[in-house]
């Protein structure tokens, strides 16, 4: 049997720091746009916690990053209201960034989308609009949440996807509301949810 090098207390202790630390990047960004009155919408894995956890706690996954939805023309305050509270902004590869301290991982990062560009070469990303509200941040609507994650389609998209209909909060009746490509892509997830 292999022996971890941190074992005990102290490995426990790191697992729920690491969990905590995204949730607390979420929660610092949020109160951040909110108190500017940046326009946004919070997606990716904290948007599908939230919306799974209105159907089973017990499903939950963590996440290891925040990602969120602007606007373009809301970009130069996102950047503003976030650098005057200390994050720092970085666009590495096209991509928009922020992280707490100047040597960060982009693992440990608030990472911006924007609304109307094409990430993965798939659909341009929706608006903010409609918008739901989860608890503490905003999100976009559940169709819309399956919608991006249909078309980024990683490996982990068709996980959250497979949390979501493992739940019944999708099903067949779904597919109508996406165009082919969109829909070949959720009945394969639907054809063999167990993989």
């Amino acid at each position: 049997m292999v022996e971890f090098s941190i074992t005990g207390e102290e490995l426990w202790n790191r697992m729920e720091r690491a969990v905590e630390k995204v949730n607390e990047r979420l929660r610092k960004t949020v109160g951040i746009l909110e108190a500017a009155q940046v326009p946004y919408a919070v997606i990716g894995g904290h948007a599908v916690r939230a919306w799974v956890a209105q159907v089973d706690e017990a499903a939950l996954r963590t996440t290891r990053d925040v990602d969120i939805l602007v606007r373009p023309a809301d970009l130069p305050a996102l950047i503003s209201a976030m650098t005057t509270a200390g994050f720092h902004y970085r666009n590495t590869s096209g991509s928009d960034m922020f992280v707490e301290h100047p040597d960060a991982s982009a693992r440990d990062a608030v990472h911006v989308l924007l609304v109307g560009n094409v990430e993965r070469g798939g659909e341009p990303n929706p608006d903010i609009v409609p918008s739901a509200r989860a608890n503490d941040f905003q999100t976009v609507e559940l169709e819309t949440l399956v919608r991006m994650k249909l078309n980024a389609f990683r490996r982990k998209d068709q996980v959250h996807l497979l949390d979501m209909i493992s739940l019944g909060m999708i099903d067949r009746s779904w597919l109508d509301k996406y165009p082919q490509q969109l829909q070949l892509r959720l009945e394969e997830l639907l054809e063999d949810p167990d993989g």
